[in-house]
């Protein structure tokens, strides 16, 4: 790969995101698969495309994907979050409002919560039984 690469570290609940944009055709690949192989659902497709579609770039860089940990859900959030930020590297004056009002600039910080003593899970209490 020659060239110019933007990077960009996406991350969503347990999920880490490595993103390099290259000046391409739009082929985005993850793990060293396609998107329609590593995704099947197509609303996790359209996640991943939503902030090359805001910006209008949607056919001019090709995705580098590395992406590990969590479920599907997490790891399109991570990826779009990653691409995001990676198009603030291409051309943050133009990009960044677009971008921010959309909100694929912010860090998702919903996590899991833990579980705590004397319950069986976060909030799940044991069953009562009068008797």
């Amino acid at each position: 790969m020659t060239g110019e690469r933007f990077y960009g570290t996406g991350r969503r609940k347990k999920s880490v995101a490595r993103v390099y944009l290259v000046p391409g055709t739009g082929n985005i690949t993850i793990n060293k698969r396609t998107l329609d192989e590593y995704f099947g659902l197509e609303t996790l497709k359209t996640i991943i495309r939503q902030p090359l579609v805001a910006t209008d770039t949607l056919g001019k860089f090709d995705a580098v994907v590395t992406v590990k940990g969590g479920g599907f859900t997490g790891q399109a959030g991570a990826v779009r979050h990653g691409i995001a930020r990676a198009l603030l590297e291409v051309d943050a004056e133009e990009y960044r409002p677009i971008l921010k009002k959309a909100g694929y600039l912010t860090r998702d910080p919903r996590m899991k919560e833990r579980k705590k003593y004397g319950l069986k899970a976060a909030r799940r209490a044991p069953q009562f039984s009068k008797r």
